[in-house]
């Protein structure tokens, strides 16, 4: 046998796919059939609120600016992040298919973190479009262009689809000997890679890259944004005008503070104090999809554009209803 076959067989012999998964989050929980259906009611109310978000903005066309360019592209991913994720939660534990195939435990993967990380990014275009609004007004549709909003976008997305894509690929490249138990509620990347079994340095370098990204740097740029507004609006002699332009800035923060403020409580709780793992999985699954029910119904209840939006459909059915009637 040649050293190419002899290093062919090693490779063989040592590298394990393992043909499926176990998910084993929310185990041994009393009553956590009531959790299940609370997380349809969420998935179910995230659908219509995002939906109808989305056919409010393409049915009006005062709306079709860049502003509602990129609230368009946080309901579209909403609404993808929660379908790639709480159907297959429930599928899972409601109807207890706990184990998943290898291929469909990284399809899951990749989905789930790719949706979040654009969803992240998004606050950040949003935190830019609200930047330029307020610090530079007279120049904000010179600058705020619906290319240039596209054109974010559409790196935003390329940027991570390439990247998460990497970061699972890395994944694909671990054996797993051992244990098959992912003691989460998905195949979350870190419980998943540390059942492998060769070195994962390469991974948690990765990783940690890509939770910087996610979470650490959009705040950051969204908290810079937000001190810029702040200096700009301390200028502004009137009061009545400062308010009515933080006013703008509103939906934007409550958004903001929606996303990363559980994701930040649960990584705090878990690193300065003692959290059962059924309590930290419970908190992860709300962090993934509360902020994704909530965010249509904000952007509409605190934005005046999108009110005016729905009046004005509504008074237009309404005509037409007396018209049909007629």
């Amino acid at each position: 046998m040649g050293p190419a076959e002899r290093s062919s067989t090693m490779f063989n012999a040592t590298f394990v796919r393992p043909a499926k998964f176990y998910i084993s989050g929310f185990s041994n929980m009393s009553h956590v059939k009531y959790f299940y259906i609370f997380l349809c009611f969420v998935y179910i109310m995230t659908v219509i609120g995002n939906v109808f978000l989305l056919v409010v903005i393409y049915l009006v066309k005062s709306l079709h600016t860049p502003k509602f360019m990129i609230v368009c592209n946080l309901a579209f991913t909403d609404l993808c992040g929660s379908t790639a994720l709480i159907p297959k939660v429930l599928d899972t534990f409601l109807f207890d298919r706990r184990y998943i195939v290898y291929e469909a435990c990284l399809s899951y993967m990749f989905f789930v973190l790719f949706f979040a990380s654009v969803q992240s990014w998004t606050l950040v275009t949003m935190a830019f479009d609200r930047f330029i609004a307020i610090c530079f007004p007279l120049r904000y549709h010179s600058i705020v262009t619906k290319t240039v909003i596209a054109v974010m976008l559409l790196f935003v997305w390329l940027f991570f689809l390439s990247e998460i894509a990497f970061l699972v690929g890395l994944v694909d490249r671990l054996p797993f000997f051992g244990s098959i138990d992912v003691q989460s509620f998905y195949c979350d990347h870190g419980p998943l890679s540390r059942l492998a079994c060769n070195d994962r340095s390469l991974n948690s370098i990765v990783a940690t890259f890509v939770v910087v990204i996610i979470n650490l740097i959009p705040l950051i740029l969204i908290a810079i944004t937000y001190i810029c507004i702040s200096v700009a609006l301390s200028r502004i002699a009137s009061g009545e005008e400062r308010l009515r332009a933080l006013k703008t800035c509103t939906a934007h923060l409550i958004l903001v503070a929606l996303f990363f403020l559980p994701f930040l409580g649960t990584n705090a709780a878990v690193i300065f104090s003692s959290i059962h793992p059924n309590a930290r999985i419970m908190n992860s699954t709300l962090t993934h999809t509360i902020p994704a029910l909530l965010n249509p119904i904000v952007y509409s209840l605190k934005t005046e554009e999108v009110m005016s939006a729905i009046r004005k459909l509504c008074k237009r059915n309404r005509l037409m209803n007396k018209v049909t009637k007629k």
